[in-house]
């Protein structure tokens, strides 16, 4: 029977601080896989450098010089998160039976890697590793994703609950995932678009060892805006939903004042017309800027621009 070709992905920017960690402990789970022959030997950890400022590139090619199973890509920028999974995904793609991707903060736990194999050997082509609980986030952090994704699954975007982007993919599903096009791809919000038979591995997340969040408010709600435009036109429904209530609203006053003139009374409430001015005022600067966003995206998509460029790969020869 033909073993499992693993690899694993991991998305890394400015990570130097917990790199050797990381590295630490993915050599041991792939070895441990490999002696109890639950994957192949050429099996690999895929670090992907998204144009770290720190020591992280220098990291990752001294490890691949030390061990065969290390591999690297460095992109020549920052492009994001996403687009340095992808990267990693479009390399490996062609040399793996399925490939899983994890932070390298290893807040998600990489013993679970092994309950993914266990799915894919029963035949999941896609297995979604979902935290139990969300105790080593912050109050803040912990309700904000919560409303986020009930906002999501709301307007109709099929999302898993408590899943970021520590999953398994088959060989079969990442083909499919790489032929999306988007200049913006939102990964996690298209995975289950795929369609492909999938399960759900349920772990406790851990706190971060070493450095810091590379998640901060503002990365954090850019992320969400990114997934709501690039799944739903709900804003834009509701924009016209608003404009045609307010019409309405506007109507029955305009009726009501000229009724009231006709009869020889003055309408008064100058307050009243003024916060009105206000408030319709700012709705509609709101509903300009959702627009603009939309076609913000269509003019990023027509250009057709690459999602990620490749500086520089460190990897043997059997890798090739």
């Amino acid at each position: 029977m033909k073993r499992t070709i693993l690899t694993i992905v991991v998305p890394c920017y400015n990570e130097e601080a917990v790199l050797v960690e990381t590295n630490k402990i993915l050599l041991k789970l792939i070895k441990e896989l490999i002696a109890t022959q639950q994957i192949a030997n050429n099996s690999r950890v895929l670090y992907v450098d998204d144009g770290s400022q720190d020591q992280t590139w220098s990291m990752i090619q001294k490890f691949s010089l030390e061990e065969e199973c290390v591999t690297g890509l460095k992109l020549s920028r920052n492009f994001g998160h996403q687009a340095a999974i992808l990267a990693g995904l479009d390399l490996a793609l062609d040399k793996s039976s399925c490939i899983v991707t994890i932070d390298a903060d290893l807040q998600d736990d990489p013993a679970v890697i092994k309950e993914f194999i266990l799915a894919f050997n029963n035949g999941y082509e896609v297995v979604y590793g979902v935290r139990k609980k969300r105790e080593t986030d912050t109050f803040f952090k912990k309700y904000t994703a919560l409303l986020f994704y009930k906002l999501m699954n709301l307007l109709g975007v099929e999302l898993v609950q408590n899943h970021a982007d520590f999953r398994l993919l088959s060989q079969r599903a990442c083909k499919q995932l790489v032929n999306f096009k988007e200049t913006s791809i939102f990964v996690r919000g298209i995975v289950p678009l795929l369609g492909f038979s999938s399960t759900k591995v349920y772990y406790d997340r851990k706190k971060r060892e070493a450095g810091e969040s590379k998640y901060p408010l503002k990365k954090m709600i850019s992320f969400s805006i990114e997934g709501l435009t690039s799944f739903s036109i709900a804003p834009i429904k509701f924009i016209l939903s608003l404009g045609m209530i307010s019409l309405v609203v506007a109507t029955i006053i305009t009726i009501y004042s000229l009724s009231r003139k006709i009869i020889g009374e003055t309408v008064s409430g100058w307050t009243s017309m003024m916060i009105s001015l206000w408030i319709l005022g700012g709705l509609q600067l709101i509903s300009i800027s959702i627009i603009g966003l939309y076609i913000g995206k269509i003019f990023m998509e027509v250009k057709h621009r690459p999602r990620f460029i490749i500086e520089q790969e460190s990897f043997s020869e059997s890798f090739d």
